[in-house]
C-alpha cells in the first residue's frame, strides 16, 4: 500500500508542511500491521476511544498511533478547523455558490435555548414550524384528521426523494419499535422512485378514504416527487371525485417554495415550511421529518433532535483528541489521502438500520463527492471515498468474501447497540431475542477482529493453505450506542453530518452544494421529449442514446 503520490500544494506553507509530515508517517506506518499494533500495546484500545452521550467510538483498529494522530490534528489546525466550525453555527452563507447559510444545526436548538439567535427569528420560525408540525401529527393520531368522506386516516404515504426520502425512511425504519402504542398503529409508507413502481403497489393495498399523502420537497419542481404527487391525485380523484376538499383532506405539502405548493392545491393550513439555509440531505431534522413524528410521536421526535443538538454542542466545544465527528474525519482523511484507501463499508448489525448506509451514502458523496475546491482550483487529493454497504449479518453472505480475501483494501464502520429487547424482558419470548442480539454483537465483533488482526486472531489454527489464509490489516472504526432510541440515533446522524464537514474544511470543498446532479436532469427532460416525439434534442444526440431510443420506439 503506497502513501502519498504527491503532497499537495496548497499554497499555505503550514497546510502544506502538515500534509508533508502526514506523509513522513504514512510511510513509517505503510509495512506496520495490525496485529503487531495491539500486540505492542495491550492498552491500545484503551488510549484509542472516546465516549460522549450514548455514543463510543473505537478507533483502536485503525492503521495510526498517537504521532499520526497528533500530525492529523496539525492539519486540522492548520486548515482552521476550528474557525470553520464557528463559521458553520452562524448565519454566514458558507455554502458559497449558492450564497446561503447552512444551518441545519438550527433545526435542533431547543425551545428554551440560551444561545443568540444566529439571524433575527431563525429560532422562533423553526419553533413555529415544529409546533404546526406537532398539531398535525396529535390530530392524525388521535383520529381527528378525516378524508373526504369522513372515515379516520389509516395510512401516510411520503412521496419524496433523495433527502426529502432517504432520512425519513431511514430514521423511520430505525426507530420503529418506538412506535406509539395504537389499537391499530398508523401505516406510514414511501414512495421515491420515478418509474411509479413502488407507488403502484402501494395504490393497490391502500383504500382512497384512509389516505393522506405527504409531498416533499424542497423546490417543489422536483420531477420526480410532482409525477408521484400527481398519480396519487388521479387515484384519490377517482374513487373521491376532485376539488378543494379532496387536496384539505388528503394532502400536506412541505417545501420552501409557498406559492408553488399553492399553485399545486396544497392548502394553506396543510403546508409546512423549510429554508433555503436547509440542506436536503441535511433536512430531516425540520419538517421533513414529519413520517418520522408520525412514527414515533413529538416526544419521540423531540429526543431525536435532542440528541442531535448534544452532538452539536460536542463538535462545537470539545477539543480535537476527544472530538467524535472530529477524529472520525481526521481517521477518513488518514485512510483516503495518506492510506490512499477509497473505499469505505458501512455495516450495522441491527437489522432496524438496514436503510443507513444508503442514507450516508447521500450525505457523504453528494457533499464531498466533489473535485473543485472553494475558490474554484481542481483538488490536488482524493476527497470523498466511494460508500457502499449492507446489514452486517447479511453482508457476512455477500461481500465479506472480498473484504477478508480480496485484492481490494476497504474501511469499515461497525454499528450496533450494546443493548436489545432489555425493556421486555417480561415477555415470553424476550430470552431469546436477547439471546438472537447477542449474536450479532458476537459477530460484529469477530469480523472487526479479524479483518484487523487477521490470521494473528486464529492462533492455533496451525498452517492454513493460501486459500485459507486471512491477511488482516483492514482498518475499521466500531460505534457502539447503548440502545437504538431516538436520542442515540440523532447524536450519530449529527456526529456523521459533522464529520463530512470537518473534511470539507481539510479536503477545502464546499459540502453543501450538489451541482453534479443538475446535468442529468436538464438532458433527461430533452431526451423525455424526443422518446414522446414531442421535441427535437437541443445538440445532435450521440449514435449509443440514438440507438437506444429507437430500440425503445420500436417495441
Amino acid at each position: 500500500m503506497n502513501a502519498f503520490k504527491a503532497i499537495p500544494d496548497t499554497g499555505n506553507a503550514a497546510i502544506q508542511q502538515a500534509w508533508a509530515e502526514l506523509a513522513d508517517e504514512a510511510k513509517r506506518l505503510q509495512d506496520t500491521h495490525l496485529a503487531e499494533m495491539f500486540s505492542a500495546d495491550p492498552e491500545r484500545f484503551k488510549r484509542l476511544n472516546v465516549k460522549h452521550g450514548p455514543m463510543l467510538l473505537d478507533y483502536s483498529k485503525q492503521r495510526l498511533d498517537n504521532s499520526a494522530l497528533a500530525k492529523l490534528g496539525s492539519l486540522a489546525d492548520a486548515c482552521d478547523l476550528k474557525e470553520w466550525i464557528e463559521r458553520l453555527f452562524s448565519a454566514e452563507p458558507i455554502n458559497c455558490t449558492e450564497n446561503r447559510a447552512a444551518m441545519h444545526w438550527a433545526l435542533r436548538v431547543p425551545a428554551d435555548t440560551a444561545l443568540q439567535d444566529p439571524a433575527p427569528g431563525v429560532f422562533s420560525s423553526v419553533q413555529s414550524q415544529l409546533e404546526k408540525m406537532g398539531g398535525m401529527v396529535r390530530k392524525i393520531h388521535n383520529g381527528q384528521w378525516r378524508g373526504m368522506t369522513g372515515e379516520v386516516i389509516t395510512d401516510v404515504v411520503n412521496i419524496g426523494v433523495g433527502g426529502s426520502d432517504l432520512g425519513p425512511l431511514m430514521v423511520s425504519r430505525a426507530l420503529n419499535d418506538s412506535t406509539l402504542i395504537r389499537d391499530k398503529p398508523l401505516g406510514i409508507h414511501f414512495a421515491s422512485s420515478m418509474d411509479g413502481s413502488q407507488l403502484a403497489q402501494l395504490l393497490k393495498l391502500l383504500k382512497p378514504q384512509n389516505t393522506l399523502f405527504i409531498v416533499s420537497s424542497k423546490s417543489f419542481t422536483t420531477v420526480d416527487t410532482l409525477y408521484n404527487a400527481n398519480t396519487a391525485k388521479v387515484w384519490l380523484e377517482r374513487s373521491l371525485g376532485g376539488g378543494d376538499e379532496l387536496m384539505h383532506c388528503h394532502f400536506i405539502g412541505v417545501s420552501s417554495a409557498q406559492q408553488k405548493m399553492n399553485d399545486w392545491g396544497i392548502h394553506p393550513e396543510n403546508q409546512l415550511q423549510i429554508w433555503d439555509w436547509v440542506g436536503g440531505r441535511y433536512s430531516l431534522w425540520s419538517c421533513i421529518g414529519l413520517p418520522v413524528a408520525l412514527r414515533i410521536g413529538m416526544i419521540g421526535f423531540n429526543q431525536l433532535l435532542a440528541g442531535a443538538h448534544l452532538m452539536d454542542n460536542h463538535f462545537r466545544s470539545a477539543p480535537w483528541q476527544n472530538n467524535i465527528p472530529v477524529l472520525m474525519a481526521l481517521i477518513g482523511i488518514w485512510n483516503t489521502n495518506c492510506l490512499n484507501i477509497n473505499a469505505q463499508a458501512i455495516l450495522p448489525y441491527d437489522g432496524r438500520l438496514e436503510k443507513l448506509p444508503a442514507y450516508l451514502e447521500q450525505l457523504e458523496m453528494e457533499s464531498n463527492g466533489k473535485s473543485v475546491t472553494r475558490d474554484g482550483q481542481m483538488v490536488q487529493t482524493h476527497t470523498c471515498p466511494v460508500l457502499w454497504g449492507e446489514v452486517g449479518p447479511n453482508a457476512q453472505h455477500a461481500f465479506y468474501q472480498l473484504l477478508h480475501q480480496g485484492t481490494e483494501v476497504v474501511t469499515c464502520d461497525f454499528i450496533a447497540p450494546a443493548l436489545r429487547y432489555h425493556e421486555a424482558m417480561h415477555n415470553s419470548d424476550s430470552e431469546e431475542l436477547v439471546r438472537q442480539h447477542e449474536l450479532a454483537l458476537a459477530n460484529c465483533l469477530a469480523q472487526s477482529r479479524l479483518l484487523a488482526l487477521g490470521e494473528d486472531a486464529l492462533k492455533g489454527e496451525g498452517e492454513l493453505p493460501d486459500y485459507k489464509r486471512y491477511r488482516g490489516n483492514q482498518p475499521s472504526s466500531t460505534i457502539l450506542l447503548k440502545e437504538l432510541s431516538p436520542f442515540s440515533l440523532g447524536a450519530m446522524i449529527a456526529a456523521y453530518e459533522h464529520k463530512v464537514f470537518a473534511q470539507s474544511v481539510i479536503w477545502g470543498i464546499n459540502p453543501f452544494d450538489q451541482w453534479g446532479v443538475e446535468m442529468g436532469k436538464k438532458i433527461a427532460t430533452e431526451t423525455l421529449g424526443v422518446i414522446r416525439n414531442e421535441a427535437k434534442p437541443e445538440y445532435p444526440l450521440d449514435s449509443s442514446t440514438n440507438g437506444l431510443i429507437d430500440f425503445i420506439k420500436n417495441q
